[in-house]
């Protein structure tokens, strides 16, 4: 137990650092989640162009950023670019990098929504005169939003966890805290551990409320 006291004790003094990491790695995690939604719904109503050469563009961005791993384009933008004279700070690379790598999860996720919807709606919207950007704006999105939520979800979570690289590019988020509380005492385990049940919180926190909106959101006959 001596070894779980001293860790304790350690922990206990760090607690305030630890804490403002927790809140750095909240604030990513919110900044990207919302950035990259509101860039991937761009980015899906590009991909329903008229223009093929559009439409190929977004493919391509969408291949492009799911396949690019995001370590890689993170230490692109942050050990790079100051190369050509382009300096950011930690946290603005972090959301830019985040925002685009999750804009293109998100605008496949509407993809696949959109695929599964009855497009005789989409018919009669244009039938009546709708205009394609008021049909996207009152038929499609509204649908497709609610048919992602478990995906877009999904993401959130992924977020939330891939916030943890950014350390790498000397973020100071939660989990670089914790490298610091390991480092001071070298009780890697037990510093990992708690980093762990940490998210482990989170995550289920945001499960419930995930929950939640989908039975608010929730389409008849589609949910069971």
């Amino acid at each position: 137990m001596s070894g779980w006291n001293a860790f304790l004790r350690d922990l206990f003094e760090q607690m305030p650092l630890i804490l403002t990491g927790l809140g750095e790695t909240l604030k990513l995690t919110v900044t990207i989640s919302i950035s990259g939604l509101l860039l991937g719904v761009v980015v899906f109503y590009f991909s329903q162009s008229h223009w093929a050469w559009v439409r190929h563009l977004i493919r391509a961005y969408i291949s492009f950023f799911i396949g690019m791993p995001l370590i890689v384009l993170l230490f692109l933008m942050y050990y790079g670019l100051p190369q050509w004279g382009v300096s950011m700070s930690p946290f603005m690379v972090a959301v830019i990098g985040f925002t685009f790598n999750v804009a293109a999860y998100n605008a496949a996720y509407l993809t696949t929504a959109y695929n599964g919807l009855d497009h005789g709606e989409i018919e009669a919207a244009r039938a009546q005169g709708f205009k394609p950007l008021q049909i996207f704006r009152f038929v499609t999105l509204p649908q497709v939003l609610r048919l992602s939520v478990p995906a877009l979800t999904n993401q959130i979570i992924c977020n939330l966890k891939d916030s943890s690289v950014a350390f790498l590019i000397q973020y100071t988020e939660f989990f670089a805290r914790v490298q610091e509380l390991a480092a001071t005492n070298f009780q890697f385990f037990r510093a990992y551990l708690f980093a762990a049940l940490v998210y482990l919180a989170l995550v289920s926190l945001i499960v419930l409320a995930a929950r939640f909106i989908e039975k608010r959101v929730v389409i008849p006959g589609v949910y069971r």
